[in-house]
């Protein structure tokens, strides 16, 4: 008879385990067997580690899930030249993220199944962390012929996007909506009314006093507001990516009372920095929404303390030297994000905004349930994704140091508190800060 082959098991101790799925929040250890959580809890390995479990001394630091990101552009099909699966890959592990979705705007366009396939094989071939996809709602993401959401969820799509290209007609997107919700499927919106947003940053005294084109921060709740409506004319699912307003937080908020199937996200550059920071035209601070007014920051970082935002992503967005290094108003908008994540995102648990365990929701259980995704938790039998974190740990963001291909951040420099430490995928170490 055939022995079993032995089994491949750390310890994780000395740790402060963090699941805000659970609330757990105490010392404690963590065991992993074969790439899946064994055991987990305070008074584990209180007798020491048995003999033959590799075992890893967290040293107090912070033990939490995976973040799970649910919105990343990665370049690839189309423009590695501005970022791979495999340098997406790495950044995604430097940041702490074990699982992200990547969006279907890229070239070609993820609206097949060869495209859905392609970012999985892709993910399987570089054996880093977690890949999944989004679909197009529309062929090309031109906004007119729905794609087949049916056969595509089937092959793996998690939900369906337009990417950075609102679904301008209400008659698509209420077609969507009908058709998403007969699979049970998500549609996640990019909010900007087209015809409004045409300009290059935050509508106002600002962008008339630098010559810029403006885009209102109406035009984000016009569409909001719209697409509510259609959602309760249809009953389908929907996802508001990136809010940057305090009227859309607003919006979502009285639809989410009235029991609409509306969640939302909102990305770092979005609690962290107003239109200010564009400063003398600099392109690194450009964003799709744009950076808004100082009203609607504090708004945003009131949404996710009430609960009315669901979710961050880092809404990471790399462009090359010759994408961002133009005229303001030609530039690509977007900056990279995947490795800021953390940080950023601490700075509201640092300045006493939000408790730990609620703000880690934001990046691991509540974005993995918005698109029925296992991680986000610290449980018995779920997969071991984790990263090891040190929540005080002070250091000064430099881009020239990121694994990401692209550079464009507009946090060059900027001071921030915590830093990941590890980063474990089905049990393996992808990432271990020197």
């Amino acid at each position: 008879m055939n022995a079993l082959p032995p089994k491949h098991r750390t310890a994780y101790i000395n740790a402060r385990l963090l699941d805000p799925a659970s609330g757990l929040d105490a010392p404690g250890a963590l065991l992993a067997e074969d790439g899946r959580i064994s055991d987990v809890g305070p008074r584990l390995f209180a007798e020491g580690v048995p003999e033959g479990i590799r075992t890893i001394d967290c040293a107090g630091a912070c033990l939490a899930p995976g973040f799970v990101d649910m919105r990343v552009h990665i370049g690839e099909p189309g423009e590695e030249q501005k970022e791979t699966m495999d340098s997406a890959g790495r950044a995604a592990a430097a940041g702490g993220v074990t699982s992200m979705v990547a969006l279907p705007n890229t070239d070609p366009v993820i609206d097949d199944v060869a495209g859905v396939e392609y970012i999985a094989r892709r993910a399987r071939e570089e054996k880093r962390v977690k890949v999944y996809t989004y679909a197009a709602v529309t062929r090309g993401i031109e906004g007119r012929e729905l794609t087949e959401f049916g056969l595509l969820g089937e092959y793996g799509a998690v939900a369906f996007t337009d990417g950075r290209t609102a679904i301008a007609s209400a008659r698509v997107m209420s077609r969507a909506l009908s058709y998403a919700k007969t699979f049970g499927h998500l549609i996640v919106q990019h909010p900007e009314e087209p015809t409004l947003a045409g300009g290059a940053m935050n509508g106002g005294e600002l962008a008339t006093r630098l010559g810029l084109p403006g885009i209102p921060a109406v035009a984000e709740v016009m569409m909001v507001e719209r697409d509510l409506r259609l959602v309760e004319l249809t009953g389908g699912r929907y996802h508001v990516a990136h809010v940057s307003t305090a009227a859309a937080v607003e919006a979502i908020k009285r639809a989410k009372a009235r029991g609409l199937d509306v969640t939302c996200d909102t990305a770092p550059h979005y609690l962290t920095l107003n239109e200010i920071a564009v400063g003398d035209y600099r392109t690194f601070a450009k964003v799709s929404p744009p950076l808004r007014s100082e009203d609607d920051r504090r708004a945003i970082v009131e949404g996710l303390k009430d609960g009315t935002i669901d979710a961050i992503a880092s809404d990471h967005s790399p462009h090359d030297q010759e994408s961002k290094r133009l005229p303001f108003a030609i530039a690509e908008p977007g900056i990279v994000g995947l490795e800021t994540l953390l940080p950023l995102a601490l700075q509201l648990h640092h300045s006493d905004s939000m408790p730990l365990l609620d703000l880690l929701a934001c990046l691991t259980v509540k974005p993995a349930k918005i698109l029925g995704l296992e991680g986000g938790r610290l449980a018995k039998g779920a997969a071991a994704d984790l990263v090891i974190f040190d929540l005080n740990r002070a250091w000064r963001i430099d881009p020239d140091r990121f694994e990401s291909k692209s550079k464009n951040s507009p946090f060059e420099g900027l001071p921030v508190q915590g830093r990941v430490r590890r980063t474990v995928v089905d049990g393996r170490t992808l990432f271990e800060a020197a």
